[in-house]
């Protein structure tokens, strides 16, 4: 793990801080509370960078896909 500094505004810290000091709570400081945080967006921010290459694949054969889509229907009927 690698330690760097970040500029965090006061109100998120005082947020964050409602976690860390709330009784029951999963998170022991700030910094598990942000790791956890900056893991998840970068996994959403992944997840959405592959969706987009999905979606301009189907856009790139889009007609090549429907025409098989409608021959599979065809066959699928008879």
């Amino acid at each position: 793990m690698k330690t760097i500094a970040i500029a965090i505004d006061e109100n998120v810290i005082q947020r964050i801080d409602h976690f860390v000091t709330e009784g029951g709570t999963v998170w022991r400081n700030r910094s598990q509370i942000i790791r956890q945080a900056v893991q998840e967006y970068v996994e959403r921010l992944e997840r959405l960078a592959e969706e987009e290459q999905e979606r301009a694949i189907f856009r790139k054969h889009r007609q090549r896909l429907a025409r098989q889509a409608e021959a599979l229907v065809k066959e699928q009927a008879s």
